[in-house]
């Protein structure tokens, strides 16, 4: 995509008592290019995050009340007129110099996601915990993602109204996006970047949103490629029961029940990843037709 095709971009930013900060981040969006609209969606502040985008040039959507940071992207995307969207949270650590980067591989991909560099991803913590994730969706999706979780991220309009149903309203939009296009076969690039410090406090919990992330992880993998869970988890449960089954004959000279249920619950595992990999399929189907 050319400079010139900026204009065919609607920018969505997400924000809920962002008033420190989203002014700034909108004037620095206007100074970026001409982008078709810039859309604030005030998830339900109570600070004056809707009147500072307002003055500094942004159209502003509010939901009454806080949904969730899904929640507000999908009003986003449901909102924009332009082509393409680009999608950055309100909390300035994503530079709007670094859009241009992003949208100009649109066209060539249809998923362009800002990686932000390990260095500059808040705590270690943190940088662990993504890093574990990154790891995990790594093998599920078959491809290296260098970061599954950076909001930071611009796409064609269409694929991503395609998956808008997947979309929670939590903080797992980033996540799901990332995997289904993956798994449903677009072109996706992670287009390197420096994250800058985010104003106020972050949302997320470490440990209970964490684990939504995972959840949401395997969710996304079954819906898609359901074998790459079911199948790991099919024959570890036949390699235990029948090492058990091998250790019991020789030590007490017949088949123990747990290792019959063990080899059973395998084959049960694996059938029903079976029937899961082929209601896969013909939703795929059903949806090209």
């Amino acid at each position: 995509m050319t400079a010139a095709s900026i204009d065919r971009v609607s920018v969505v930013v997400p924000a809920y008592n962002e008033g420190g900060s989203i002014a700034t981040l909108v004037s620095e969006l206007r100074s970026a290019g001409p982008w078709r609209e810039i859309i604030v969606v005030d998830d339900g502040s109570s600070d004056e995050t809707a009147r500072r985008a307002a003055d500094a040039g942004a159209r502003v959507v509010r939901h009454p009340y806080n949904k969730g940071n899904g929640a507000s992207v999908k009003t986003g995307i449901r909102q924009a007129n332009g082509e393409y969207v680009l999608i950055l949270d309100g909390d300035g650590q994503h530079r709007p110099a670094d859009a241009t980067r992003l949208v100009a591989k649109l066209g060539e991909y249809e998923l362009v996601v800002g990686a932000r560099s390990p260095a500059t991803q808040a705590t270690l913590a943190r940088r662990i915990g993504n890093n574990a994730l990154n790891a995990l969706a790594s093998y599920l999706t078959g491809q290296r993602i260098p970061d599954l979780t950076s909001g930071f991220r611009a796409a064609r309009r269409e694929q991503l109204l395609e998956f808008i149903h997947l979309l929670p309203n939590g903080f797992s939009t980033p996540t799901t996006t990332t995997l289904a296009f993956m798994k449903a076969g677009y072109n996706v690039w992670f287009e390197p970047i420096d994250a800058g410090v985010r104003h106020g406090r972050s949302n997320i919990r470490f440990g209970p949103d964490g684990m939504q992330f995972v959840v949401i992880l395997l969710k996304v993998i079954t819906i898609f490629s359901p074998m790459r869970v079911f199948l790991p988890l099919s024959l570890a449960s036949f390699a235990v029961g029948g090492a058990y089954a091998v250790w019991t004959i020789f030590t007490q000279s017949h088949v123990t029940n747990s290792s019959v249920l063990l080899i059973l619950l395998s084959v049960i595992i694996f059938l029903v990843g079976l029937v899961s990999e082929q209601i896969s399929s013909l939703r795929f189907e059903r949806r090209e037709q």
